[in-house]
């Protein structure tokens, strides 16, 4: 089996957690797999060398300053290998056959890290590569950086651009947990979770994998989580299943929107789950909410709107500090898809911009992690397609 195993600062922090991460690669090694290695800056050591640059320093410079981190961890993973007599390489920006090339926009050139990167894997089984995350260069050869949890992205790249069964993220998490063990009691691993789960959770705070790594995941390669005390480079941890896919979606059913409007609802507790309880318990599903400093809209089924205004309605009634419900009809609902909406400056505008040219309303728009949701009349919903589809 071919992987590729990202060790991340933590699991690298000490002398001792770089031995527990070299004897887990000779173990697999020794076990007749082909493993290529990525490796993170010891501890926090970029976090420090950012923190001592307290002067104007060149975008160049500063690049050649925090790739010290990963460099040093390269050399210092080789060795503990070669300690254990497997031959391994290191792998810096500048050296022979370095694998990750940007552009002159600072963005990935995908078809010459593809070349390097296969290049790189035929070496694969008679060594070990031990390549530096976050870095990269560029055609001029420059030190240049991947952004925050660029580790992460290196490995999930090379791993989709040299064939690999899978990437294994190590670091300092037991996997993806129902919900962070430094606040909750009992939060436990969750053996599975879809890319879509785990990138809306990255973008919410999660720290489990960079979401910009996740991109470059597709369908064919697995990627598992574990935490470095594991041991086990080959099982455990957390499954991450699927794969990105972009898409545009104009939803069949049409739907109204109820608006409840009161006096400063954001600042009032349970207001929300008042409104949505009362939804719920007369069994009408809500597809979309959006909110604001006095209104809370709830889109749904134009066939529920009826009753979802009675049961607001009465919910208004009963409670002093909201004051009406007003519904709209007739509404569609675009939603735009993507693992790289995220990453992508200017997207919403991109949208916009073209439906306002066309003089297209908008009736409201909804963003999340990974989609954005246009909503427009149910009438306008065919040239809103047409120009998103144009559009991107």
């Amino acid at each position: 089996m071919r992987v590729v195993a990202k060790f991340g600062g933590t699991s690298l922090g000490s002398g001792d957690r770089v031995n527990r991460a070299a004897d887990s690669i000779a173990a697999a090694v020794e076990a007749g797999h082909e493993i290529a290695v990525v490796a993170s800056a010891m501890g926090s050591t970029t976090d420090f060398l950012l923190r001592e640059i307290q002067f104007e320093a060149a975008e160049a410079d500063r690049a050649e300053i925090v790739s010290m981190g990963e460099r040093t961890s390269v050399r210092m993973l080789k060795a503990a290998l070669a300690a254990r007599g497997v031959d391994a390489e290191f792998f810096e920006p500048g050296g022979d056959g370095w694998p990750v090339v940007t552009d002159s926009r600072g963005e990935v050139d995908v078809d010459e890290s593809t070349r390097r990167a296969r290049a790189l894997a035929d070496r694969l089984g008679g060594t070990v590569p031990v390549i530096a995350g976050f870095v990269a260069e560029d055609h001029a050869g420059n030190v240049t950086t991947l952004g925050r949890g660029g580790s992460d992205t290196t490995a999930v790249m090379l791993g989709s651009y040299t064939d690999a069964d899978e990437v294994v993220i190590v670091t300092d998490v037991e996997g993806v947990m129902t919900g962070d063990p430094r606040v909750v009691e009992g939060a436990r691993n969750v053996a599975e979770i879809s890319v879509d789960e785990l990138r809306n959770l990255s973008f919410r705070g999660a720290e489990v994998v960079a979401p910009s790594a996740l991109a470059y995941k597709d369908a064919d390669m697995n990627v598992r989580v574990v935490h470095y005390q594991h041991g086990d480079l080959l099982a455990g941890g957390t499954r991450v299943e699927g794969q990105f896919e972009n898409l545009i979606d104009l939803q069949e059913n049409a739907l109204a929107s109820l608006t409840v409007a009161g006096r400063s609802i954001r600042n009032r507790p349970g207001v929300f789950s008042y409104l949505s309880t009362a939804l719920a318990d007369a069994e009408i599903n809500v597809d979309a909410v959006a909110s604001g400093l006095d209104s809370i809209t709830f889109y749904v089924y134009v066939e529920a709107a009826e009753a979802a205004e009675t049961v607001l309605h009465e919910a208004v009634i009963n409670d002093a500090a909201l004051s009406s419900v007003t519904v709209d009809d007739a509404i569609a609902a675009i939603r735009v898809t993507g693992g790289e909406l995220p990453t992508q400056s200017g997207v919403v505008r991109e949208l916009v911009d073209p439906l306002a040219d066309a003089h297209v309303p908008l009736h409201d728009v909804i963003t999340s992690a990974t989609a954005v949701a246009v909503f427009v009349a149910w009438d306008d919903r065919e040239e809103a397609l047409e120009i998103i589809q144009d559009a991107l």
